[in-house]
C-alpha cells in the first residue's frame, strides 16, 4: 500500500467518531473547541491545500490564526477575523534514514503518523496522553507525555518550515539557526504559519502497561523519586479529596525486565483495565495489564477514533520545578475538600528539561499537576486564582493552550526569554498579523 493511500485509510478509520473536520461552517452552526467550552469569535475559514495557498492567504488577511484540532481550552487559537485550515493539504511523509528524521506536513495528527512510522521500524520519543492532536499545535504550545528522561513534543523537533508575514518561506533548523530557532519551535502561534515538521526519530519499540491502585498520598513524601523513575513514561492519577493517588499508571519499554509487584508502596496492581476517570468505561482507553504492543499504543492514554478523557470538561495545568515538586503537591492535596468536588481527575507528571525558549519547561525539570475539570467555568473560575496562590512559591508556570488566570507581568518573571520572544516575533511579523487577544494580553501585554 502506498504511503498516501496508508495515511488517508487510516485516518478516515481512526478518526471517524472524533473532531469531525470544521463542519461548523459547513452546516452553519457556530464552531467549538472539541470540549465545547470554547464558541470561536469567526465563521470565516480559508483551507489551503499547498503552500502556495497559504502565501496567497497570508499576503491576503491583515490578521487572522491557523485553526488546528481544536484542542486548546483557551483562546490562544482564537481570532475574530479569519481562519486558516492545514487539515487538507497532502499527507506527506519524508523519512531521512541517515539523519533518524521524520519531515511532516503540519496539520497531520499524532495518531495518524505514528502507525506510519512503526510500520517503517521507527519511534518517536514520546507522546502526550491523547494521539489526536496534530503536531504543529503541540509543539507550538510546548504540549508534553510523562517521562523523567523525556522533553516535551516539541523537543523532538530538529527542523521547521514557516511562512512568514509577509508571505515569505523561512525553514529554520536546530544545526544552523541557533537561538533563532531555539525562539521559533514554541512559537504560540505568534511567529508565522507553520507548514512543515522535523520530528527526530529513534528505533521502533514495545512497550507494556500497568495500573496501580491506591497508593497513599503520603508516600511521594518518601518516594517520589522512586515511583517517577519506575518506568519510561509515568503518570499519577487523584481526586485529592481521598488522600490516595487513586492511579499509577506505569509505561515501561518491553526490554525493561523488571516484573510488577502485587503491591507497591501500599498500592495494589490492577486486575482490569482502567480509566482515569473512574467513573468511565476503560474502553477508550490504551491496553493495560502487561499486555505488550507497539509504542504508540501505549503512550497515550486514550486510543485513536475514541473520544479522550471525558470529552466535556476543562483542564488547567501548572509546571513546577522538579525539586518542589512533593511540597506543590502536598499544598494541592491540602485543597481536597476545595478542587474535589468540581473535578473529575488530575494528573502528575514528569518533564525533563529543554533549551526552547517558551517551554515551561525552559532550563528546569518539571513536575506537572494537571486538573480536569467539570465543565462549571464559574465555579472553575474562582479556584484558579486560589490554586494559582498557592503554588506561586514554587514559581509554577501554566500551560500555554489551558485555562489560567495568572497575570501577564507575572509571566514575564516565569518565562525568562518572554521579552526577547517578542522582538522575534516583531521581526517576523511586525504589524502582528498573527496576534489575537489571547496574544496581545498575555505576551504584548498591548
Amino acid at each position: 500500500m502506498k504511503k498516501r493511500q496508508f495515511l488517508k485509510i487510516s485516518s478516515a478509520l481512526m478518526t471517524a467518531p472524533l473532531f469531525s473536520p470544521l463542519t461548523g461552517w459547513a452546516t452553519g452552526e457556530k464552531l467549538k473547541n472539541w470540549a465545547g467550552n470554547l464558541t470561536y469569535s469567526t465563521e470565516k475559514l480559508d483551507q489551503a491545500k499547498s503552500i502556495q495557498q497559504v502565501q496567497e492567504l497570508v499576503k491576503k488577511y491583515d490578521r487572522f490564526k491557523v485553526l488546528g484540532t481544536r484542542h486548546c481550552f483557551n483562546t490562544i487559537a482564537d481570532s475574530k477575523d479569519n481562519f486558516i485550515s492545514l487539515v487538507n493539504m497532502a499527507d506527506d511523509i519524508s523519512i531521512d534514514p541517515s539523519g533518524k528524521t521524520v519531515t511532516v506536513n503540519s496539520g497531520i495528527k499524532y495518531g495518524q503518523i505514528s502507525p506510519y512510522l512503526d510500520k517503517k521500524g521507527y519511534a518517536l520519543h514520546n507522546l502526550a496522553s491523547l494521539p489526536h492532536i496534530s503536531v504543529a499545535g503541540a509543539c507550538a504550545t510546548a504540549t508534553h507525555g510523562s517521562g523523567e528522561k523525556n522533553g516535551n513534543l516539541s523537543t523532538a523537533v530538529s527542523a521547521m518550515e514557516m511562512v512568514t508575514a509577509a508571505g515569505d518561506i523561512v525553514k529554520l533548523s536546530r544545526d544552523k539557526d541557533g537561538e533563532k530557532f531555539k525562539a521559533a519551535v514554541v512559537n504560540l502561534g505568534a511567529l508565522g504559519v507553520v507548514t512543515k515538521v522535523t520530528l527526530d526519530l529513534q528505533p521502533t519499540f514495545q512497550m507494556t502497561q500497568h495500573v496501580y491502585e491506591n497508593m497513599p498520598i503520603t508516600q511521594l513524601k518518601d518516594h517520589f523519586d522512586e515511583i517517577e523513575g519506575s518506568g519510561y513514561s509515568v503518570s499519577l492519577f487523584t481526586n485529592w479529596q481521598s488522600q490516595h493517588i487513586t492511579e499509577i499508571w506505569l509505561k515501561r519499554r518491553a526490554d525493561d525486565k523488571r516484573m510488577p509487584e502485587a503491591e507497591w508502596l501500599g498500592a495494589k496492581l490492577a486486575t482490569k483495565n482502567l480509566h482515569p476517570i473512574p467513573e468511565l468505561s476503560a474502553e477508550n482507553c490504551t491496553e493495560q495489564m502487561g499486555v505488550a504492543g507497539p509504542w504508540y499504543e501505549r503512550m497515550p492514554h486514550f486510543k485513536m477514533g475514541f473520544t479522550p478523557s471525558s470529552g466535556v470538561e476543562l483542564q488547567t495545568e501548572y509546571y513546577i520545578p522538579r525539586q518542589n515538586a512533593v511540597d506543590a503537591i502536598m499544598a494541592i492535596s491540602r485543597m481536597g475538600s476545595q478542587i474535589g468536588p468540581h473535578l473529575f481527575t488530575s494528573e502528575i507528571r514528569t518533564i525533563a528539561a529543554d533549551d526552547l525558549w517558551m517551554s515551561p519547561c525552559y532550563k528546569q525539570d518539571s513536575v506537572t499537576i494537571h486538573f480536569t475539570w467539570k465543565q462549571d467555568w464559574p465555579a472553575v473560575s474562582k479556584l484558579l486564582p486560589v490554586i494559582e496562590r498557592e503554588l506561586a512559591p514554587f514559581n509554577a508556570k501554566p500551560h500555554w493552550g489551558k485555562l489560567f488566570t495568572i497575570a501577564p507581568a507575572q509571566l514575564e518573571k516565569l518565562f525568562p526569554k518572554l521579552i526577547e520572544f517578542r522582538e522575534i516575533a516583531k521581526e517576523y511579523d511586525p504589524k502582528g498579523k498573527f496576534r489575537n487577544d489571547f496574544l496581545n494580553t498575555n505576551i504584548f501585554r498591548s
